[in-house]
């Protein structure tokens, strides 16, 4: 337990000399600058408990009125709050009121997910000859992380100094959910005065595991029905078609002539009840896009447009992939925050990755994390108008 905790120590004081190294000098492409608005930058509350766990709600507020609001149970995202092009702000997140909502099922709005997002085929994999059997939660197939995956797990939680940030830190026990090695993995929500949330993973492990952290916020940069109307561009000129189950058949092919092609500003409405094969198998867009990648550092990966409110949201990451779900399976059971009841397509999520199924797929960029390396990772979701 006390190498755990030191190793956690040393990956949050990583994780800070990276975010203090992004916020001194001249601001470069990869790594967005923080400024320090006068005052409270970020402050904290009760939010109830869990397993006699203290939950706490950290809110991180600009200069510019954006505000995040984030627990320590699963990182979720609880409310982010935007202006349009009046001015008016308004929340861009599905979630709940209170931790109720977020203690029953859900669909994973707003949650750091881990180990492993996305699809694993059969729930299973090998690692140096080792078979690895893990839950089959979403049909024959293991879904991001499990049963009870990082998405349901209290996280330590430490204020970032002088910064509008908080870091969540979790250790992952050997054998957890069926994955092998002690993993310890800290994740930075960082917000600055130039309208970036920047969410930053690092990890370390004592064997070899497999590792693909994401963030699963949906949204609705209206603020309310279904995003059909929103126009999405995607960086991206290949994807990784599906079989049945969602599991990646191992090809990688053209978006060009098919539904899939965002590589120019396209409603998300506009095609998503196209008779393509894909489509069906999704039951909508549920897949993963093959990033256009120059190098390794932070590159964008998409721009989502609402023409109404003139919201803007452009995502840039350092991963290959990009999950863009469509909400094709949210039914309206769900009630969410103020009596909203979420029907389908009424949020979307963009997760940036690894590709699914990777343990099982060679010739995909590979998540398999061995002692003495360091996972690390970084998305920006850039706010704006137009």
């Amino acid at each position: 337990m006390m190498v755990a905790y030191v190793r956690m120590k040393l990956l949050v004081s990583s994780l800070l000399a990276v975010a203090t190294a992004a916020c001194s000098g001249p601001r470069p492409v990869d790594a967005p600058t923080t400024t320090t608005p006068s005052g409270p930058v970020v402050t904290r509350e009760p939010y109830g408990t869990v397993d006699g766990r203290a939950i706490e709600q950290f809110t991180l507020t600009n200069k510019n009125g954006i505000e995040v609001r984030a627990i320590n149970y699963g990182g979720i995202i609880t409310s982010l709050k935007t202006p349009d092009r009046s001015g008016a702000t308004g929340d861009i997140v599905l979630g709940f009121d209170s931790l109720d909502g977020y203690l029953g099922g859900h669909p994973f709005f707003g949650a750091i997910i881990g180990r492993y997002g996305n699809r694993i085929a059969n729930g299973r994999f090998r690692i140096d000859g080792t078979a690895y059997r893990l839950a089959t939660n979403n049909g024959p197939n293991h879904l991001h992380g499990g049963t009870k995956g990082f998405d349901k797990r209290v996280w330590d939680a430490q204020i970032i100094p002088a910064q509008i940030g908080v870091s969540f830190s979790y250790a992952s026990a050997d054998g957890e959910e069926g994955y092998p090695g002690q993993l310890t993995v800290s994740v930075l929500y960082l917000l600055n005065d130039n309208n970036e949330l920047t969410v930053q993973y690092l990890a370390r492990t004592d064997k070899p595991t497999h590792v693909n952290l994401t963030q699963h916020s949906y949204f609705n940069l209206a603020g309310s029905g279904d995003i059909l109307g929103h126009q999405l561009s995607i960086d991206a000129d290949r994807y990784t078609p599906v079989d049945a189950t969602l599991i990646p058949t191992g090809e990688i092919a053209p978006v060009e002539g098919t539904p899939f092609d965002f590589r120019e500003s396209t409603a998300i409405g506009a095609r998503i009840n196209d008779a393509h094969p894909q489509l069906k198998n999704g039951c909508g867009y549920d897949h993963n896009w093959v990033l256009r990648r120059t190098g390794t550092g932070l590159q964008r990966a998409a721009l989502v447009v609402e023409p109404t409110s003139g919201r803007t949201l452009e995502v840039l990451t350092t991963e290959p992939g990009l999950q863009f779900y469509a909400g094709n399976f949210l039914d309206g059971k769900l009630t969410g925050k103020g009596g909203r009841v979420y029907g389908r397509r009424s949020g979307f999520c963009l997760e940036t990755q690894h590709y699914p199924d990777t343990p099982n797929q060679k010739n995909f960029p590979a998540t398999l994390l061995k002692p003495g390396e360091q996972y690390q990772s970084r998305t920006v979701f850039r706010f704006g108008v137009q």
